[in-house]
């Protein structure tokens, strides 16, 4: 029977693929992307994802091919990357990748409230769907994800129903076989309406997948870990760009670690012989304030080189801010501080602390894989007990603030193996939504100057994030006036329509005294 289904289903891609070629492709060969043409042809996955929607009914499964690579080509999906959307559409978030439910699905965010209907900004949005979809089709090949539309604070001017539409036809039609289902977060009574339409689009095949939920019922769906907290949840995930929240986080160089140098082996044994000390929580501030105090020591004499460097090791040593997750305490909590190139401070240090009563393996990836050594990067935790985890820039290299570290964990069985060979098939099996994942930032701390210099500088340049914040609000206040003058407009408009019945009913009134005293 299974040998019958094989030969039935490459059957059916041949001559779709054959069809294709020669009833849409040869007669106007410039109507498509060549390289979508080339992909039908190699991709055998990608042809059975429209056979299985259109039911393995070839001829609608051409149509739809058709309309799907004509949109492909006038969308120029091939080629979309980060520069094609304007900015403030990738700052603002309300579009983005983050998180698993609990079938082990992607999460693809679209934050109402953030939308708002506005025609000359409509092309841009469709494209932002079109490259988070593209960009997860090519990376997870068939993977389906669910959509989560989270309505809450949403006001009536935020819902575009075309924009809606849209979204649903790039998984009718675009994206076939991608979506497991659609969980609409808090809607608001008043838009029963509109989502009856939605319905309609849907299909009778679809509905099934649309899932409303408020605040006790999403948890059906999503564990809690990766539900921000006005949905019950506790994922301490926080939307910024750059980078794109799903960066491609790879292996850093040497897998097992470096070759320690002399100052990694004494600060090691520094930190053996002092214990493990309890971790202090500590504003950032307070972090940055103790790093600048320790690049002082750089104009010391040669005499207290040593002393300078022991007391630098121990201020990475101990890191001053903790994050609780279910299986690891990780500190630092959401940055780390790597030295300038002229303090020459370079290494930083990651503590992590099992919390649970098995052992928990984990992994260290970073976007930039190149630029980092990182030891270790892939072994496991004792219950109970810490790991300390060096990470130092590579040959040199520049640490850059757009750099980031992800650290992932999981929970072994009592009895599996921690060797290499059993962590690399142990992360090859363990589902996904039993992964928990920690993102970190890198921040590099200035070595000190003249406080002439250092007030110029606060006085004239503007940090890259204070600018990006600044900018974030200023759109945020720009569409705040607009829906304050549009509201204006119509009170203006209500009071002239007022004050206009008023005259009329007034010359009513006075035209009939008139006429009765006549």
């Amino acid at each position: 029977m299974a040998e019958y289904h094989a030969q039935n289903k490459a059957k059916l891609i041949s001559e779709t693929r054959r069809r294709f070629e020669a009833e849409y492709v040869t007669d106007k060969p410039d109507k498509y992307d060549p390289r979508d043409v080339e992909r039908l042809q190699q991709d055998d996955n990608w042809v059975e994802s429209y056979l299985l929607w259109r039911h393995s009914i070839v001829d609608e499964t051409l149509k739809m091919l058709d309309e799907s690579f004509q949109w492909r080509k006038e969308m120029c999906v091939n080629d979309l990357t980060e520069s094609s959307i304007p900015r403030w559409l990738l700052e603002i978030g309300g579009i983005y990748l983050h998180g698993y439910d609990k079938e082990g699905n992607k999460l693809f965010w679209i934050r109402v409230k953030y939308h708002v209907k506005d025609q000359k900004t409509m092309l841009d949005k469709k494209k932002l769907i079109a490259f988070w979809l593209e960009r997860y089709a090519k990376r997870e090949n068939g993977k389906p994800v669910t959509v989560m539309f989270d309505l809450s604070e949403t006001g009536i001017n935020s819902i575009d129903m075309d924009f809606v539409r849209f979204i649903i036809n790039c998984f009718k039609v675009y994206y076939p076989k991608y979506l497991s289902k659609m969980v609409i977060f808090d809607m608001p009574w008043i838009m029963n309406a509109a989502f009856k339409i939605v319905k309609s689009w849907l299909g009778p095949e679809a509905v099934s997948l649309l899932k409303f939920t408020s605040k006790n019922e999403v948890q059906d769906y999503v564990s809690v870990e990766y539900l921000p907290p006005h949905m019950g949840g506790t994922d301490p995930f926080k939307y910024s760009y750059p980078p794109l929240a799903d960066d491609d986080f790879q292996t850093p160089l040497c897998e097992n670690g470096p070759i320690a140098s002399e100052d990694e082996a004494s600060s090691k044994e520094d930190i053996e012989s002092d214990g493990k000390e309890t971790l202090e929580t500590v504003s950032s501030e307070e972090q940055i304030t103790l790093l600048k105090k320790i690049n002082l020591t750089e104009h010391t004499s040669k005499a207290e080189e040593t002393e300078k460097v022991d007391s630098k090791m121990k201020a990475f040593k101990k890191p001053l801010s903790v994050f609780k997750g279910p299986l690891l305490h990780i500190s630092p909590a959401e940055e780390l501080y790597f030295g300038s190139t002229e303090s020459g401070e370079k290494k930083t240090l990651i503590v992590l602390t099992n919390v649970t009563k098995n052992i928990v393996a984990f992994k260290v990836r970073t976007t930039a894989p190149e630029k980092y050594r990182v030891k270790p990067s892939n072994s496991s935790c004792d219950p109970g007990a810490s790991v300390d985890i060096v990470v130092s820039p590579h040959g040199g290299l520049t640490v850059s603030a757009q750099d980031r570290f992800l650290i992932m964990a999981a929970e072994m069985e009592q009895s599996s193996g921690t060797g290499p060979a059993e962590l690399t098939q142990f992360w090859k099996e363990v589902p996904r939504n039993k992964v928990m994942e920690h993102r970190l930032r890198c921040h590099i701390v200035e070595s000190s100057k003249p406080t002439t210099l250092t007030l110029k500088d606060n006085a004239f340049n503007m940090s890259e994030k204070t600018s990006e914040d600044l900018y974030l609000q200023l759109n945020r206040l720009l569409e705040s006036n607009r829906k304050l003058e549009d509201q204006v407009q119509r009170c203006i408009w209500f009071q002239q329509l007022l004050i206009s019945l008023t005259m009329l009913l007034l010359a009513f009134v006075i035209s009939f005294f008139y006429l009765l005293y006549s």
